[in-house]
Parts: structure tokens; sequence; C-alpha cells
């Protein structure tokens, strides 16, 4: 319905008041919700049935969207910069790759590997918690 939603209830509730209850949430949390978590505030508290999409709509309204963050350059590797290898066991990288426990809440380190960069086969691992 355009220009409204609704509650659990089924009641109709217009855009308008929806905008009262997005600036009553950034007044009270000090602007720090973005438009997703608004909305999860808007169902969770108000139990109102509501789009994300509707939501940032509405505050792009209000002018209360947060700025973007702006996306890192990324960086070239810097492996054997003015380095010629000629033989193998003259340059060796390590590669280190994570897992986690099954029903834990930490992660440990699966796999430590030094790799030969001439050819690029394995010198060592190392398989440890």
């Amino acid at each position: 319905m355009p220009g409204y939603s609704c509650d659990e209830q089924k009641t109709k509730i217009s855009d308008e008041e929806i905008k009262k209850w997005l600036l009553q949430f950034i007044e009270n949390e000090g602007f720090a919700y973005g438009y997703i978590k608004l909305t999860m505030a808007l169902r969770k508290t108000l139990g109102l049935i509501i789009n994300k999409k509707k939501v940032y709509r509405l505050c792009k309204q209000l002018g209360n969207l947060r700025p973007q963050r702006k996306i890192k350059p990324n960086h070239p590797k810097k492996l054997a910069r003015n380095r010629t290898i000629n033989n193998s066991n003259q340059l060796w990288e390590t590669d280190l790759k994570y897992g986690y426990i099954a029903g834990e809440k930490r992660f440990f380190s699966l796999f430590c590997h030094v790799i030969d960069v001439y050819d690029r086969s394995i010198v060592g691992y190392h398989i440890g918690l």
C-alpha cells in the first residue's frame, strides 16, 4: 500500500507517523543506526510489518541517511620486489588458513604452508590447533 504500512493487528499506519518514529529513534540513539537497523527496531519495538527498502526511502526523504563508507583502494602485492630468483629455496612465502571448531566460539590455525616461490612447491607445513 503506497503511503501506509501495517502492524501485527493489520491496522494501517501512515508514512508520516513512521517518519516521526524514525526521527525519535535517531534522536534517542544519536544517529547510530543505518536504515537496516532502523527497520529491525521498528519491527521489534513497534511491531510493524515494514520492508527495509521502504525505511530506506523514508530516511532518504528525511535526509537522515548515513554517508556511505569509502572503499579503500587495493594495493598491489609487494612480493619479491627487485629480486631475480634463479633456483628453488631462494625465496619462500607462507600461507595461513584458519578454520572454526564446531560448537565453540574460537578459531584455530588449520594449515600453515611454506611455499617456494620459484616452482610453487610446498617446502613444509604445520597443522595445529
